[in-house]
């Protein structure tokens, strides 16, 4: 009789071990998951301002970093963010490329902002200040958008420049989740001058 209800009890505690094996594995996998979701980000303003006689977008973008962004920042990896303007229909339509650098120097413990081409360095204690300061870009255009017809279509994106990470980060960048960073487009019409 003992041997007989040893018999029931290992087959009762084998499909135990399995769910609770299978439970461990859930559950380590939800941190490897919540890796891998994308990053956040969005344009919540965009306005195509004047400055004197040149024209500047006003960009207020939301921003979210994933973690394996934010551990690449933080180990002085420069991320950089593409800004695509387009004024216009296609074939006839103007376009201009922004680039914005976040960068960390671990040295000095700071954070940059920076336009890529320009002198302006805009300098943060921490990374939450970097990124809040994305919610407040003037980037200067050419001349050409100084001079539109009102009305105007004008479209605006913004997203991460894979092409601007070192070598090893760039194939993750274009394939893992975790590496997504990219606003849907935002469109408006120019203001009657």
């Amino acid at each position: 009789m003992a041997s007989t209800m040893q018999r029931s009890r290992k087959p009762a505690s084998a499909p135990f071990r399995a769910m609770a094996l299978l439970a461990l594995v859930a559950l380590a996998g939800c941190g490897v998951i919540a890796e891998q979701q994308p990053g956040h980000l969005a344009v919540h303003a965009a306005h195509l301002g004047a400055l004197g006689s040149a024209a500047v977008l006003e960009l207020g973008l939301d921003c979210r970093l994933t973690g394996p962004m934010q551990d690449a920042l933080d180990h002085g990896i420069p991320l950089t963010l593409r800004i695509d303007l387009r004024a216009g229909r296609w074939p006839s339509a103007t376009s201009v490329s922004r680039r914005i650098e976040l960068r960390y120097f671990p040295l000095s413990r700071r954070y940059q902002l920076r336009e890529l081409g320009i002198d302006d360095v805009r300098s943060f204690t921490n990374a939450a200040s970097l990124v809040a300061a994305l919610g407040s870009l003037r980037i200067d255009l050419p001349d050409t958008f100084a001079h539109l017809p009102p009305a105007t279509p004008l479209r605006v994106s913004a997203g991460l420049d894979p092409g601007a990470l070192p070598g090893a980060l760039r194939l993750p960048a274009l394939f893992e989740p975790a590496w997504k960073l990219a606003a849907a487009d935002v469109a408006w019409s120019s203001a009657a001058p």
